[in-house]
């Protein structure tokens, strides 16, 4: 947020940090909301609906080159309405419009820039505008002069535009629901396509840019265990081994950044978002389980010490992403630049580190005096260097001639030296809104770890995070969820992304704790969910509630992208608490949301990964594991460590209490009370539709009931 002497407009009034970076801008920008509507149709104005968020690196182009600037700022002060909107606050105003954007334009993304009519209908619409024309495309003063041409002389063919799209909206919504479920046909017809896009030689599915699409892995996982594919497996290990390998990973500070802009994994786009982290934690711990390989563990516990240094509030939220640009020089804060924290020259690090360990982290780190970037368009990074592992440790020591141990203590030493040197420079922007959706990630997250890597700070930390959202985003008396926490207040209505992603975070995070006060959220919230989204006509959720307000359309995502859509997270929630509560209610609605999806499914089962995991859970009978224990007992510790050195991915874990017979699981399934300990020690229960194997304390009897899965 810079104050340069404008008065403050209407922004600064609000929580969220990207609408404060603006609140300081010429422009009389106005949230999304009633005044900024009555005041179009008072003065009989178009509205400008500016989309973006805190840590988008041409948002912050874009404001440089035309929101800070008094004559463009005073053109449309006078010309239309303009409105700011944080898509991370507002993913439902986000959606319909990049969903109008795409229509229009065949592709989106931010800053989203749209032109609309008074009553919200847009008539055009691009993202990133230049201020001045140039290869045949109009400048931003050009545009907006024109655009104000049409409205005043020429409205009903911008009327008639708007209305035709917004016809496509709303038909786009309205499609029935097919009556048959998706089968095995669609898991089969979606590895395909993921095989035929693999890059066999860098990973990843598709050709740069390359995204880390967690949801894609997590299909593979599971197709491979459900058909013994053993290329699914590689491919999806590869992908995360380059992955962690490359410069789209922090090899200092840890976390992703948000994509790769080759095909090799190695310039990212530098920006870390929370969403990223969450998922790919998971994905490292399937790929952990698999394998036994701590690479991949190693990874995790570098992405959550990075969480849990640079991410988390100090009440145990989690806080949203950071930026992509940050300061060059620390004596002049405004002029940043892409990558700035992050790149190296070979002279700052040898310097840094003396010859012989800056030789040794320039080989194994790729380091070169004339830099390693490629491909540099924009020209960003002259003789500067981003870090990713370009010889293995054999091949370092090998090329050295000291031994492995003594490389690693080396490259320990100086990655410390690296990263407090790196503490000087001028850090990222970091947005620190805490948002429920992002958070469910993160408590998931952090609660499988606890599961497979045994750490008790992990599962402390999903806890924290848990009880967090719980006693400042969550309203029990009137059962209503809030979306947004910042700056001491909570707001914005939840939507069904953050209801579906609670529930499943706090699914794990019962199956981590047994304490079954965080299922009983769980299914409560789930309750809530389906009060709230469902549709009894199309058998699926809608991404908003019926009485929403201001906006044009009712909104239900078919694409699995950078986050699954809500109904792919909430169908698996279904399944699963159908399962651990013996529900099947819950299963006939993921029966009708399966169901609605199915065409899609069949058409372009690649667009849905996320869905084809719960169709995989779905086709299969999934394991109920039931430990009767005590909870902080010796034994059923060591039952829980040995069921998780498994990739079992279509099963439950249930706790029957042998020391609270009132607790929520013991109280809503009949069976669990009659699941007891066995000569007083923790026994394990493994059924199919609570059909139950005989009963075992003998640790090697209860591997051969999981059927000796992938096992670490």
């Amino acid at each position: 947020m810079k104050d340069e002497g404008h008065k403050p407009n209407r922004l600064i009034d609000e929580k969220s940090p990207y609408l404060l970076q603006h609140a300081f801008n010429p422009v009389d920008w106005y949230p999304w909301g009633d005044e900024a509507f009555k005041k179009a149709r008072k003065e009989d104005k178009f509205i400008f609906l500016s989309i973006g968020y805190s840590t988008c690196y041409w948002c912050h182009v874009m404001e440089r080159e035309i929101f800070e600037v008094p004559e463009i700022a005073e053109i449309m002060n006078k010309l239309f309405i303009s409105i700011k909107v944080d898509r991370e606050e507002r993913p439902d105003v986000d959606r319909i419009y990049m969903q109008a954007l795409q229509m229009m334009t065949g592709s989106g993304g931010w800053p989203m820039s749209i032109f609309m009519t008074k009553d919200l209908k847009p008539f055009w619409g691009g993202t990133y505008i230049p201020p001045e024309s140039n290869y045949g495309r109009p400048g931003f003063v050009e545009l907006i002069t024109k655009l104000d041409e049409l409205w005043r002389n020429n409205r009903d063919e911008l009327n008639k535009s708007a209305e035709s799209l917004y016809s496509v909206l709303t038909e786009h919504q309205a499609s029935d629901a097919p009556t048959k479920l998706p089968g095995a046909e669609v898991l089969d017809a979606g590895y395909k396509v993921f095989e035929s896009m693999y890059d066999d030689t860098h990973g990843g599915f598709g050709n740069a840019p390359k995204f880390p699409r967690a949801s894609t892995f997590n299909f593979m996982f599971r197709y491979a265990a459900r058909t013994g594919n053993e290329k699914a497996k590689e491919m999806t290990l590869q992908t995360l081994r380059k992955m962690a390998e490359g410069g789209i990973y922090d090899h200092i500070g840890g976390g992703f950044h948000r994509y790769s802009t080759d095909e090799r994994w190695h310039v990212p786009h530098f920006e870390k978002m929370l969403y990223d982290q969450g998922q790919l934690v998971n994905s490292y711990l399937d790929a952990y389980q698999l394998t036994g390989d701590e690479f991949y563990s190693d990874n995790v516990k570098d992405v959550l010490n990075y969480i849990s240094k640079n991410f988390t509030d100090e009440n145990g939220g989690f806080y949203s992403a950071e930026d992509a640009e940050s300061a060059t020089d620390p004596d002049n804060p405004d002029i940043k630049a892409e990558g700035a924290f992050y790149i190296w020259s070979q002279s700052e690090l040898m310097e840094l580190l003396g010859e012989e360990a800056g030789k040794l982290f320039a080989y194994y780190y790729g380091v070169e005096s004339s830099g390693n970037v490629l491909e540099d368009p924009h020209n960003y990074f002259p003789g500067k260097n981003v870090l990713y592992i370009a010889h293995t440790l054999e091949e370092t020591a090998s090329e050295f001639d000291i031994p492995i141990v003594d490389l690693k203590s080396a490259l320990d030493e100086s990655r410390i030296k690296v990263y407090d040197h790196r503490e000087k420079r001028m850090n990222p922007h970091l947005d620190d809104k805490i948002l429920v959706s992002w958070n469910g990630y993160m408590i998931s997250a952090y609660a499988r770890a606890y599961q497979i890597l045994h750490d008790d700070g992990y599962l402390l930390s999903a806890e924290r995070a848990a009880h967090f959202i719980k006693l400042n985003l969550y309203d029990a008396k009137e059962k209503i969820l809030l979306r947004r926490f910042r700056d001491g207040e909570a707001g914005i209505e939840a939507n069904l992304s953050d209801y579906a992603l609670l529930v499943a975070g706090l699914i794990d995070l019962y199956e981590a704790s047994f304490n079954s006060d965080w299922l009983e959220w769980a299914d409560e919230l789930n309750d809530l969910m389906i009060e709230r989204f469902y549709d009894n006509k199309s058998k699926a959720f809608y991404d908003t509630p019926e009485d929403s307000e201001n906006l044009i359309v009712r909104m239900r995502d078919d694409y699995d992208g950078a986050e699954p859509t809500g109904n792919s997270i909430a169908v698996m929630n279904l399944l699963k608490l159908s399962q651990i509560l013996d529900k099947s209610e819950l299963r006939d609605k993921a029966d009708g949301i399966l169901s609605y999806y199915s065409g899609i499914l069949s058409k372009s089962p690649h667009a849905l990964p996320q869905m084809l995991a719960a169709v995989d859970f779905s086709l299969t009978k999934p394991k109920q594991i039931i430990i009767a224990g005590k909870i902080k007992s010796d034994d059923t510790k060591m039952m829980l460590q040995t069921l998780h050195e498994f990739y079992i991915p279509n099963k439950v874990v249930i706790h029957s209490d042998v020391e609270n017979e009132e607790n929520y699981m013991n109280k809503n399934l009949e069976i669990v009370k009659y699941m007891k300990m066995i000569d007083g020690k923790a026994t394990a229960y493994v059924c199919e539709n609570y059909a139950c194997k005989l009963p075992t304390n003998d640790l090697d009897i209860f591997v051969s009931l999981l059927d000796g899965r992938s096992k670490l």
